[in-house]
């Protein structure tokens, strides 16, 4: 399996930060090994899916996001 080019960025929206990933999938992968990627990524590393596109040339490119939690010093 090639494994998807990703990159990560962090967003605030609404008052709740999130972190994303975009995972992008060259035309050779099947949409089988797509999904298992996706999973792993959904189980083991608590992202879930936001958005995906398939674009002209059969390349696809999905949004993954988790929510972002920020610890605080009570003393």
């Amino acid at each position: 399996m090639t494994m998807p080019n990703a990159q990560m960025t962090t967003r605030r929206t609404s008052g709740v930060e999130y972190e994303y990933r975009v995972l992008t999938f060259p035309r050779e992968v099947s949409r089988a090994e797509i999904r298992r990627a996706l999973g792993e990524h959904a189980e083991y590393e608590h992202w879930e899916l936001a958005r995906t596109v398939v674009y002209v040339g059969g390349v696809r490119r999905a949004w993954l996001r988790r929510r972002v939690i920020r610890v605080h010093r009570t003393a």
